[in-house]
């Protein structure tokens, strides 16, 4: 394979780290509720901690595309595969964005916030957002459950979307024999 039709050891590696963090706080929020109750702040805590990884990794994925190319699609994929595939991985970049600032929205407008200050892998404090927290109780407490649904819903949506995105690496790679994985694999 030619070299060019590779993505860069830094693109690869932080598109393989940011999908293992992602599989990680999903498996979190899938176990939280089947662990005994003194395990959940430590869960949920460690599901926060991830998800502002992904979300500073993602950051950091998007500036590294920006100023590095991605090798280009073979040019006798149609044009319909060519639009989706970027059209997807736009929609994976703004879920893999919106997920974790709807889950810090969410948690800057928990009740308890004020009593459980928030950390970084329980090493560095992070803060909460300051308009939310800021906002009278009735209403913080109303854009609590929002961002929670919003949360879910991004989480949900996001789920769908790697999964297509496999499904069609998958496709490309067995089915059209094209050597898809191989751009993407160390």
């Amino acid at each position: 394979m030619n070299l060019s039709e590779k993505y860069t050891r830094t693109a690869i590696l932080l598109h393989w780290l940011i999908a293992l963090l992602i599989l990680v706080n999903l498996v979190l929020v899938w176990t939280v509720d089947s662990l005994p109750e003194s395990f959940t702040r430590a869960m949920i805590d460690t599901h926060k901690s991830v998800g502002i990884t992904v979300l500073g990794l993602a950051l950091m994925r998007i500036l590294w595309r920006i100023t590095h190319r991605p090798p280009q699609l073979p040019a006798f994929y149609p044009r319909w595969e060519k639009f989706a595939a970027h059209a997807a991985h736009g929609v994976l970049y703004l879920l893999i964005l919106a997920l974790p600032i709807s889950g810090w929205m969410h948690d800057s407008a928990w009740k308890d916030a004020p009593t459980h200050p928030m950390s970084l892998y329980y090493l560095i404090p992070w803060p909460r957002l300051g308009f939310i927290t800021g906002l009278d109780p009735e209403t913080k407490e109303a854009m609590h459950t929002l961002f929670g649904e919003i949360h879910e819903l991004f989480g949900t949506i996001l789920y769908i979307a790697v999964g297509l995105h496999i499904l069609g690496a998958l496709k490309h790679q067995f089915i059209d024999k094209e050597k898809e994985l191989q751009r993407i694999l160390p």
